[in-house]
């Protein structure tokens, strides 16, 4: 129940939200819903005004504007196949048409069941003159009349409602290319229109919300023992959906299989499992929705989440030390292999998580929640963690530090490159072991496993060390940039693990680590005696794949084919070859074997080959002569 009382401590620290709306990056509104509310998408608009008449209707185009926020009952949150259970307000045509069985309609009792319940909402003493005015005008039982009046709704040659729109009718009009299905199933939300004075749209109105939740608190009973809160409220078997989407139906808590083996040898019904009261439940379902709009990543349906139960931002563990930090190595021109060490960035990323810091309160804890569904009715916890702030930021500091590399695929939002220093994403890493073309499911079970390995300090899962170091060593199978990008990611891997720097160790003397240098000096020579418009990979390049496995055989043939460059490159080609013989001469006799290299040779290439690229011209760091 942690991760519930979390969230419903969530919704309580965040009321002030209630009914706010936000945006997304795609302009799609949301908001924290209140209690007894949920969202639809809406496919009709419908006006009517203050005394009751029909005004205006129009078909909702826009997908962004189509989510409505609408009160529910616990029956209509959770209502499913031919089930009776109407939205207190807004609904499907077939439950807020009076008139729809008189054109061609089979049953009453939708409508007879909504107009009842709204009518007891309307006559309450928490009623208002918005909810008053749409109950004056369904009463009238003419709906479908207007409708069709108005040109949203069609009759055959009989009079009766165009349930599905056939071509022989002509072109097809916006509400039957909009609407999935029968046209009965039309959601359609209401609004009151007034020509004196402009009026909030009844879905934005928190009048219209308050006056609700107190006319449905009166038919709240069932006191039990909620074991979110500790206190006695009226319970709830039924529990919200909608948690990922508007046409999301799973559900995290459910108890509706009383005749499987549910509580068979157990328990005689659910509440003897756990009770949870209505106000807990809204309030911790709603948090997550609000809290997953807001700041969640989803892959693949795969809710990946972090917050601070004051609402406070916090850095995610799903994002690179760019995406938390913005630290730029080059920023300002310095210089980062003076400037911007391992020791250097750590001490820099530490002061930025200060920051984060500062803002939650002493005793503040961080929640990290993966959520997905196996089947559209039942969803899952796969992983969740509440961690102090102190651990929390203890640990992400540790892994953005540690499994750090210089990183040159990321673009600013001029679409030009850019660098920085620091650990990849976890979507970036599964890119590195699974390649571009990865499939979400992939994805999304590679960035489950990193979790324990940033929240929890575990080692990474060799399989994916080893695919990314197995994709990094051949380079002839990828595109320049994509082995680029999974050549530095492959580092960050492997440094996780070895703890080395950027910058090049010249007494290192690990065999490993001297075996690649040796691959980046040769590298680098042929490359700058091509010509400028040859744009070939270098035979180091070539035979990286080969090198990798056989790495003394292999080198045999790569400093045979590295001579005719030399003598292009002259007394430039003569400094490479002493840099060689003295990289050489630091291995050991024994070492020189074709037994194949570990990771740690792609840390001494991608050092080596920096180190002399800084040389050439620390104005052009890391880029290469093409």
């Amino acid at each position: 129940m942690s991760w519930l009382l979390n969230l419903y401590e969530t919704y309580q620290a965040n009321e002030e939200q209630v009914g706010k709306i936000e945006k997304k990056r795609n302009d799609q509104e949301y908001t924290l819903l209140p209690v007894s509310h949920t969202t639809q998408t809406a496919h009709l608009e419908v006006q009517v005004t203050e005394d009751g008449n029909f005004y205006y209707a129009e078909v909702i185009n826009d997908k962004k504007d189509a989510v409505t926020l609408i009160p529910c009952t616990e029956e209509s949150s959770s209502r499913a196949g031919k089930k009776i259970a109407p939205y207190p307000l807004h609904d499907k045509l077939i439950y807020v048409a009076g008139d729809f069985v008189a054109y061609g309609g089979k049953i009453e009792e939708p409508f007879s069941y909504y107009i009842q319940q709204l009518g007891e909402w309307a006559n309450s003493p928490f009623s208002n003159a918005k909810v008053q005015s749409i109950y004056a005008y369904l009463k009238k039982k003419q709906l479908i009349h207007d409708l069709v009046e108005a040109g949203i709704l069609f009759l055959d040659n009989n009079g009766q409602l165009i349930d599905k729109w056939d071509s022989k009718y002509g072109d097809k009009p916006p509400l039957y290319s909009t609407v999935t299905g029968s046209v009965e199933s039309t959601f359609v939300r209401f609004t009151v229109y007034s020509p004196e004075k402009i009026l909030t749209k009844v879905w934005k109105d928190p009048e219209m919300y308050e006056s609700f939740i107190k006319f449905y608190n009166q038919h709240l009973s069932d006191r039990d023992l909620c074991y979110v809160t500790g206190e006695f409220l009226p319970s709830t078997e039924r529990h919200a959906n909608k948690i990922r989407n508007s046409g999301d139906k799973a559900k995290l808590i459910s108890a509706n299989d009383s005749r499987g083996f549910t509580y068979r040898g157990r328990f005689t019904e659910s509440k003897q499992v756990a009770s949870i009261s209505y106000k807990a439940s809204q309030k911790a379902h709603n948090a997550l929705k609000w809290l997953i709009n807001k700041q969640g990543k989803i892959i693949d349906n795969r809710v990946f989440l972090v917050w601070e139960n004051g609402g406070n931002e916090v850095p995610s563990v799903t994002e690179d030390s760019y995406d938390i930090t913005s630290l730029d190595p080059f920023a300002n021109g310095s210089n980062p292999k003076i400037a911007f060490t391992n020791q250097e960035f750590a001490r820099e990323f530490s002061k930025a998580m200060d920051g984060y810091k500062s803002n939650l309160s002493t005793e503040a804890s961080i929640n990290i929640l993966v959520l997905d569904s196996a089947t559209t009715g039942r969803m899952a916890v796969l992983y969740y963690r509440n961690l102090n702030k102190e651990i929390y930021f203890k640990n992400l500091v540790k892994w953005h530090t540690t499994c750090a590399w210089l990183h040159r695929y990321r673009k600013n939002e001029d679409n030009q490159p850019i660098s920085f220093f620091g650990a990849p994403s976890t979507k970036d890493i599964a890119f590195a072991a699974y390649g571009p073309n990865a499939s979400d499911k992939v994805v999304k079970g590679l960035m489950e496993r990193m979790l324990p390995c940033i929240v929890e300090g575990r080692r990474i899962p060799t399989d994916i060390v080893r695919s990314a170091l197995r994709r990094a060593s051949n380079p002839v199978a990828l595109e320049k940039w994509e082995w680029e990008k999974t050549l530095s990611i492959a580092c960050a891997l492997i440094n996780k693990e070895e703890g080395y720097n950027l910058a090049l160790d010249k007494e290192n003397t690990n065999r490993d680590y001297l075996f690649g240098r040796l691959l980046a000096i040769a590298d680098v020579l042929e490359r700058n005696a091509l010509d400028s418009g040859e744009n070939r990979a270098t035979n180091a390049i070539r035979y990286m794949n080969a090198f990798s496995q056989h790495p003394a055989r292999t080198w045999g043939t790569i400093q045979a084919s590295l001579q005719p460059y030399q003598v292009r490159l002259g007394k430039k080609g003569t400094y490479y070859a002493m840099l060689i013989d003295e990289v050489a001469s630091k291995l050991k006799y024994e070492d020189f074997n074709d037994r194949p290299l570990s990771g740690k040779f792609l840390l001494g290439f991608y050092s080596q080959r920096y180190d002399l690229y800084q040389k050439k011209d620390t104005s052009t760091v890391g880029q290469t002569k093409e």
